[in-house]
C-alpha cells in the first residue's frame, strides 16, 4: 500500500509543475515560480492555465499571491490554483478570505514500481516527431467529445506533444485507426501518466488499460520508482487506474478565483 505523507505529495507535485513548467515553451506562452510551485499560462481558456505545487514549502504570504493574481489576471486569464490537500492550511483560509471557490476535485492516484512487470501492449506505439497534429487530434476527440477540434483545442495537444520530455503513445487499431493518445513524463524518479484519452467510439475494449501499461513499461525502463495519474473521482478512469494496480493517495482541489 502507497501512504500518503508530505513527502511524497512534493514529489508527486514537483513532477506535475516540472510538466506544467514544460507546456509554457509556446509562443505567448509564459510560467512563474511562486510559492514553491508554477503559475503557468497557455492561453485565457486553456486547461493548461493554472497554478501548480503551491504551499508545499511552508506558508503563503501576501506578496506571491498578489504576484501570482497579476500573473493570470495581467493576460486575461481568471485564476486557477489546484491544491494539494497537504499544502500549508493557512494557504485555504487566504484563498477563501479572497473569495476563490472550488471548481473540482482529482484523485491523485499512485503505485510503486518495484517488482512491476513489462506487459505486452499490441495496439500501443509511441508517437513519431511527425505526428504532433495526429496525436493532438485523438486526444482532443477523447478529451473534449467532439469529432471536429477548434485551433485552440488543438493547440492544447500541441503543447503537451511538444513539452520538453514527454513521451506520447498512440493505441492503433487492427485497421490502423487512431483510437485513443496518452502521455507521461519522469521527472525525479516519478513516472507522471496524464492526457489519457479515449474517442467514444473504442471505449470499452481495454484502450485505456494498454495505454497505461505501455507508459508503466517506459517507467520501469526508465528507472523510475513511482507512477501518479490523477483523475475525476470515481471515473471510469480512475477505475482502470485501480485495476493496474494505483490506489488513491489524496485529494486534490482545483480553487478559482
Amino acid at each position: 500500500m502507497t501512504f500518503a505523507d508530505a513527502l511524497l505529495a512534493r514529489r508527486i507535485e514537483a513532477a506535475e509543475a516540472a510538466n506544467a513548467r514544460g507546456c509554457a515553451a509556446g509562443p505567448g506562452a509564459a510560467a512563474m515560480e511562486v510559492a514553491g510551485g508554477w503559475a503557468i499560462f497557455v492561453g485565457p481558456e486553456s486547461p493548461l492555465t493554472q497554478a501548480v505545487g503551491m504551499g508545499l514549502n511552508g506558508p503563503v504570504g501576501e506578496a506571491e499571491l498578489l504576484a501570482l493574481e497579476a500573473f493570470f489576471r495581467g493576460r486575461g486569464a481568471k485564476v486557477s490554483i489546484d491544491l494539494c490537500p497537504l499544502a500549508d492550511p493557512g494557504l485555504v483560509e487566504r484563498l477563501a478570505e479572497r473569495g476563490y471557490r472550488i471548481a473540482e476535485f482529482n484523485n491523485v492516484l499512485a503505485r510503486r514500481l518495484g517488482g512491476c512487470e513489462i506487459v505486452f501492449t499490441p495496439r500501443v506505439r509511441r508517437a513519431t516527431a511527425g505526428e504532433a497534429d495526429l496525436w493532438s487530434y485523438t486526444a482532443g476527440r477523447g478529451f473534449f467529445e467532439a469529432a471536429e477540434l477548434t485551433t485552440e483545442e488543438m493547440d492544447v495537444g500541441r503543447a503537451i506533444f511538444a513539452m520538453p520530455g514527454a513521451l506520447c503513445y498512440l493505441a492503433v487499431t487492427e485497421s490502423g485507426e487512431a483510437a485513443g493518445a496518452a502521455a507521461a513524463a519522469i521527472y525525479g524518479g516519478v513516472a507522471t501518466l496524464f492526457a489519457d484519452s479515449t474517442i467514444a467510439g473504442f471505449r470499452r475494449r481495454g484502450i485505456h488499460r494498454e495505454l497505461i501499461a505501455a507508459r508503466l513499461n517506459e517507467a520501469v525502463a526508465q528507472g523510475a520508482d513511482l507512477a501518479a495519474a490523477s483523475t475525476l473521482p470515481s471515473s471510469a478512469s480512475q477505475r482502470n487506474y485501480e485495476r493496474m494496480g494505483f490506489e488513491v493517495v489524496y485529494t486534490r482541489v482545483t480553487l478559482v478565483g
